[in-house]
This record gives structure tokens, sequence and C-alpha cells, in this order.
């Protein structure tokens, strides 16, 4: 197999990771709140990230990639985007408008498609567009209620695509990042561009929570067995994400990635005992054509 073709299990890999790591997280939010339980991914993935590296190096023998012209910059827009688009989701989740929020955050791909375009080149043809747009649409159904699309205003809705807006770019920053490295194979590049992510993020996060939070940073140390977990399969799953990011556009990936809904929604029925209704099934099958088309488009 072509190594490029590597971006196809890998992003598998880190959507079912995320899957994973996001049913961790749900039982911490019931004990540390929604920003302790957010920062865990940050503050107790990075040692896992760090020990990634260590083996990347070790197993390729190469030594830790020079950041060229552009990483600095990349790699700061990816780290914030990220952490805006984090705040604005659980801002937008505030409105108690959950599924109009989860829906207009998976438009994601779309606006990941448009940035990197816009900010790397990325390649990005019309079929390639058409399948986004059905696998979009078949998150859309799966994710809100039938008529309350709209439920709670513009305030949400405007919260949820910024967030979306946030997630699409700190994608295409990380892409960027990962590229603007001068040497190295795909998996060094990938394993230090996560790290260099994590330890900015970190130092940001615990800054902001010694100031504002202690509460919250406190619990997730006091729950440090779930946090470790939870930051484990976190850095796991970002490294994947970096992996596909190092191989192919970050419109692939984050597209792919759109099976996550697939795989929460059995997580969910097996694990919670939620029902699956008809239109949620006919949105999932939306998602498997339009990511079905992609392949076959990229493959």
């Amino acid at each position: 197999m072509d190594i490029t073709l590597l971006w196809i299990p890998v992003t598998l890999a880190a959507a079912v990771a995320q899957t994973g790591r996001n049913a961790l997280q749900r039982d911490l939010t019931a004990k540390i709140g929604t920003i302790g339980a957010t920062q865990v991914r940050f503050l107790f993935g990075l040692p896992f990230a760090a020990l990634f590296l260590v083996v990347a190096l070790a197993a390729t023998g190469e030594s830790l990639p020079r950041p060229g012209e552009g990483f600095a910059g990349f790699l700061v827009v990816g780290a914030l985007a990220q952490i805006a688009a984090t705040a604005l989701m659980l801002a937008a989740m505030r409105e108690r408008a959950f599924s109009v929020v989860t829906a207009y955050l998976k438009t994601e791909p779309v606006l990941t498609a448009l940035f990197a375009i816009a900010v790397i080149g990325d390649p990005v043809t019309g079929p390639m567009l058409a399948a986004i747009a059905v696998a979009t649409a078949g998150v859309i159904l799966v994710s809100h209620t039938p008529g309350k699309l709209t439920a709670g205003g513009l305030r949400p809705a405007l919260l949820g695509l910024l967030a979306a807006a946030g997630f699409g770019l700190s994608a295409v920053g990380y892409r960027g990042a990962i590229l603007a490295f001068e040497d190295g194979g795909f998996l060094v590049r990938a394993s230090a561009a996560l790290v260099a992510a994590l330890l900015l993020q970190t130092a940001i996060l615990l800054v902001y929570l010694a100031l504002f939070d202690r509460r919250a940073l406190v619990g997730s140390l006091r729950e440090w067995r779930g946090s470790a977990s939870a930051g484990f399969l976190g850095a796991l799953a970002s490294q994947f994400w970096f992996l596909g990011f190092a191989l192919t556009s970050a419109a692939n990936v984050r597209t792919l990635a759109l099976v996550e809904v697939v795989f929460a929604q059995i997580v969910s029925r097996r694990l919670f005992a939620q029902a699956t209704s008809r239109r949620e099934l006919a949105g999932m099958a939306l998602i498997v054509a339009g990511v079905g088309a992609l392949l076959w488009k990229t493959v």
C-alpha cells in the first residue's frame, strides 16, 4: 500500500480513541466540571505525547526535526484556535441548545476545506467538496432534533458555527506546522508538532486555571486515575490525528473523522442503553455514503 494511504487507518484509529476519551470525560465532567474535564486532554495528555515522540525517535533513528519558516505561526494558530473553539463550544452548550450546537459543530469539515484552500493551498476538488457536504448533512441529521435547528435563537447557532470554524482552522494550522518542518519523516514530524502544541496549550491553560478556576485544576489532580486514562486516550487520538495531517489534507482527515458519530452511536447504544431512531440511521447512512465517495476520489 502507498504510504500516503496510511491516513485512512490512522484517522479511523483516531476516531476510535477519541470516542473512548469522550466516554471517559463524560464521567469526569460529573465529578470535576466541564472545564476541569476538558483541560485533562492537554495537561494529562502531554506526558504520553512526549513518550510517543521518544518512541518515534528511537524507532526511526532520526533526530528532532528543525522548525522552518512559518512553523511557529502555524503552531500558535492551531493551538489557540483549538482552545478558542473549545471555549466557544462550551459557551454554546451553556445556552441549553446541545443538539443545535452539535449540528453546527459538525460543519467543521466544510470549513476546514475552505481554510485549507485559503491558508496552505491544499488541493480540494469539486467531487471532494460534494462528498464532504453529503457526510456533513448526515451528521447534522443525526445530531439535531427535527424542527429545532434554530432553537435557542441566533446566539447558540452563531457560537456553534464559530466553534466549528475554530476547530477547522486548528486542523489547518496543525497541518501547516507539520509541513513547515525542514526535515524528518512523517512520524517524527507529526509527533514533534503534537508535543509542541500540547506544551503551549498546557502552559496557557495552567495559567488560566491557576488564576480563575483552581477548583477545576485541583479536581483533575484529585481524580488522577480517570484523568490519566482520559489523557492517554486523548494523546493517542491526537497522535493519530497529527499523523493523518502529515499524510493528507486536513479536509480529508476531518471528513473521514465523521465516522466518529457512528462509533459514538454504537457506544451510546451499548454502554448507555440509548436507542437509535430511523432519522439517526438515515443520517449515519449519509455519513457512510459521503465518506465512501471521498475515499473513492482520493484512494
